[in-house]
């Protein structure tokens, strides 16, 4: 009979600690799993780009349901443990439910600490631990205002780029000097600051709270010490964490700061472990997740009686904000027995600095570029003597023997212990293992059996180096995915075939390219509705069927089932009549939110489905057409006042962004495309993070492409300069076309761009002057069947049964 395993909490370590387990014995145990949360296990660490939008919940799953039921796993969601009985060796649940166990594991994880600062209970004052806490700072975000965050470590910056990506006003309030202070040197420090300052982020450092100040009963606003007042909607507490031994005290286990282990994560009862951020360890705790990994590995060993001792860790730090690049590991602290070498790269925005003792690396700082810290850190943890590389080790592991290595070269010098994926705590040799063992060829393979690279991505060129050095040339980076598993073919070779066989329909594309499924899948069907569009404009009508939810309705569905609503504002700009119907349209179906967006447009959040045709026709009565804020195509042009009204402007911006938003308006396109136009070189409205940006200048007009603010944050090329907002018009139009034609389905235009080549796309539009006009023209035939406002024609009737339901039913009463 096996014996019985409860856990109490679910979180990253526990997950871990199970999948060690049933690797090494799936039958040992029927396992119970008691989780506070109302969900299946999550990769806490990926919560920021939850919060900043980059993914969703599901991106960060680790165990779904189907990974429970497949192990006979027990999960009890939303369920809290009450009580531990050591004597009677069960656990009672807060419902009532109580399992027995033969061996109990806590993993209660850690709370977050918040100041005792009068105010600290009032409503919209927040915490940044769990997917509750994000969920919630993403609900008030929808309605905008001031976001004071209290702590400028690691959280407290991830949740302040988040809340800021989310278009709240955000300010850092930090007690130290500099931010990160427990990771970072003052050099270091400072560069980070710059760079959360150049995102629009107000932080000020040495502010001691006083009090937040409450208005009927929610925040309203925080005072300093020194008497400054800062206007606030919610205030979020990221000053630390206290291991949560709450339960374990309770049951009478030995706890210090944290539940108190040995190093097989034995608690003072030999039939109970605790593993994670609630446990302390040699006098430890630790709330990075490299240690509770290697915990995880030690206590699942013990449950087999095998040896594994857990020995304690070194630790290394990642800030996981896009578009900045930290690492941090061991001591940098100023001692006289101590050296230090640094490297310095303003314009490049690169600081590096190893301190060194005895010729052993005793801490690391990196910023701007982090690839070689796993190296460095390797190193540290090892004590390796650096004698002989003392002269180019800051310059990386490339660099050792004088000359630059290849980078295949530098990952097979990294010794088999070597943590490749901080994330996921996944090492070379597991890596390299399992390509070899499994045959594994691609990126999305080792992703799917390894999780390397599956979390924040950094680590990605290692495990492609990786991949390249053990499946040599089996691993093809430039091999072609298919568009969907109903197919072999890629998108181009799609694309192709639809131009040069004359396919004009989605059955006639399946029958001919030989598709292995009947009707397709929810993958290609969008795609291959957007090919046939984009190729036989006039003749190709389109499968209303064939698109996603939000297209299908024209409004951006939300988590509540309700939609959104953005009329479109040409180049940003608006009426008071305008601004008075939408204001009526609010009032009269019960809007509950209005949210002026980042593209300068305003937003209509919580309208019912059936009420969306009305909310059109009132909205279309004012002028207003749909503002495709769902759609992969033209979204908003952004402007700022330009030759107008500022006294630095030199064209008129706003004018030529209202003259390409009436133009390009109604177009499909592979993805969203956002334009702006900024007057001049101070760049107000942004343009060189756009897919198309335009910049004033004196001699005319610098047009700029390929840029993101997203998931990746990416700087524009310059396309060229022309003299005319004629010439804009012809040469930004002929640049989106042909990303009409070459773009693979929801690949954004920098992508784009990367895979034809910027010098590509230069050549052809501002060299090319017979291709230009000629991508131009079939841009403006297209739009002959694509400009209408699919608002007004879903007002008159089109497509009607999206917006009614099926049928009614009515209960009769029981007799």
């Amino acid at each position: 009979m096996k014996k019985k395993l409860v856990i109490i909490g679910n979180g990253m370590a526990p997950g871990r600690m199970l999948e060690h387990l049933f690797e090494a014995n799936s039958d040992a145990y029927d396992v119970t799993i008691f989780n506070a949360e109302p969900r299946v296990n999550y990769n806490r660490l990926m919560l920021s780009p939850v919060l900043s939008g980059e993914k969703s919940y599901e991106d960060i799953i680790t165990h779904d349901d189907d990974w429970y039921a497949a192990h006979n796993v027990t999960l009890h969601k939303g369920c809290k443990i009450s009580e531990i009985n050591r004597a009677a060796k069960t656990v009672t649940a807060e419902n009532g439910v109580t399992a027995p166990y033969d061996k109990l594991v806590i993993a209660t994880g850690s709370s977050p600490f918040v100041i005792p600062v009068p105010g600290h209970d009032l409503d919209g004052v927040m915490v940044y631990r769990d997917l509750d806490d994000v969920d919630k700072m993403l609900e008030v975000s929808k309605s905008g205002g001031r976001a004071v965050v209290i702590g400028g470590g690691l959280l407290g910056l991830e949740a302040a780029a988040g809340l800021k990506e989310q278009g709240m006003d955000v300010t850092v309030l930090h007690l130290m000097p500099t931010l990160m202070e427990r990771q970072l040197d003052q050099a270091a420090g400072f560069l980070l600051e710059k760079s959360i300052l150049d995102r629009g982020i107000d932080v000020l450092t040495g502010a001691n709270t006083k009090q937040i100040i409450g208005k009927d009963n929610k925040v309203h606003a925080v005072e300093l010490e020194d008497g400054t007042i800062i206007d606030a909607k919610i205030v979020v507490m990221a000053v630390g964490i206290r291991p949560s031994i709450d339960l374990a005290k309770t049951a009478n286990l030995d706890c210090g700061r944290g539940i108190l282990v040995n190093d097989n994560m034995l608690t003072s009862d030999p039939d109970i472990y605790a593993l994670g951020e609630c446990v302390e360890h040699r006098g430890q705790c630790y709330g990075l997740v490299a240690p509770l990994y290697d915990m995880a590995k030690a206590l699942a060993a013990d449950l087999l009686e095998s040896s594994a001792p857990y020995t304690g860790s070194q630790t290394a730090t990642k800030l996981k904000v896009s578009g900045i690049d930290l690492y941090s590991a061991g001591d940098f602290e100023d001692a006289p027995d101590r050296e230090e070498i640094v490297l310095r790269d303003g314009n490049a925005g690169i600081y590096k600095r190893l301190v060194i003792k005895e010729n052993k690396i005793l801490g690391a700082v990196l910023y701007g570029e982090t690839a070689d810290g796993p190296w460095f850190f390797d190193m540290l943890k090892k004590g390796t003597d650096i004698t002989e590389m003392r002269d180019t080790l800051i310059f990386g592991q490339a660099y050792q023997g004088g000359s630059p290595l290849d980078p295949t070269e530098a990952v097979a010098a990294l010794p088999d212990d070597a943590e490749i994926c901080g994330c996921n705590g996944i090492c070379k040799s597991t890596i390299v293992t399992t390509i070899t063992d499994k045959g594994l060829t691609s990126l999305d393979d080792v992703r799917a059996h390894t999780k390397a690279s599956a979390s924040c991505g950094t680590c990605t060129n290692l495990v492609e180096n990786l991949l390249q050095l053990t499946a040599g040339d089996a691993y093809n980076p430039t091999a072609i995915t298919p568009v969907c598993g109903c197919t072999d073919l890629g998108h181009s070779d799609v694309r192709n075939a639809i131009r040069a066989k004359q396919l004009k329909s989605i059955p006639e594309i399946m029958q001919v390219l030989e598709w292995t499924t009947s009707c397709g899948c929810a993958k290609c069907r969008p795609a291959l509705n957007y090919y046939l569009i984009a190729e036989w404009p006039g003749e190709y009508v389109d499968d209303g069927q064939s698109r996603y939810i939000n297209e299908r309705v024209h409004a951006n569905i939300q988590k509540n089932g309700t939609y959104s609503v953005v009329p479109r504002m040409w180049g940003g700009l608006t009426t008071a009549d305008e601004l008075r119907a939408i204001a009526d349209a609010a009032d009269k179906y019960n809007i509950p939110t209005i949210k002026v967006t980042g593209g300068q447009r305003i937003d209509l959040l919580g309208v019912q489905k059936e009420d969306l045709p009305d909310v059109w026709a009132d909205l279309g009565k004012a002028g207003f057409v749909s503002g495709h804020a769902y759609a992969k195509g033209l979204r908003t042009v952004k402007t700022c006042v330009g030759s107008d009204w500022c006294r630095f402007g030199t064209q008129d911006s706003t004018g030529l962004g209202v003259r390409l938003e009436r133009f390009l308006w109604g177009s499909w396109a592979p993805a969203k495309v956002k334009l702006a136009v900024s007057g001049c070189p101070r760049n107000c409205a942004e343009a060189t993070c756009k897919d198309v940006g335009i910049i004033c200048v004196d001699s005319g007009f610098e047009i700029h492409f390929a840029g993101a603010a997203g998931l990746d944050i990416i700087g524009t090329e310059v396309l060229g300069l022309v003299k005319s907002e004629d010439d804009v018009l012809e040469h930004v139009t002929a640049i989106i076309q042909m990303y009409r034609e070459q773009g693979h389905y929801l690949e954004r235009i920098y992508k784009w761009a990367r895979r034809v080549g910027h010098d590509t796309i230069r050549d052809t539009i501002m060299d090319n002057t017979h291709e230009r006009e000629a991508l131009f023209a079939r841009f403006v035939y297209s739009q002959k069947f694509s400009q209408s406002d699919p608002w007004s024609e879903r007002v008159s009737g089109k497509d009607k049964h999206e917006f009614k339901p099926l049928k009614t039913f009515e209960l009769e009463a029981a007799e």
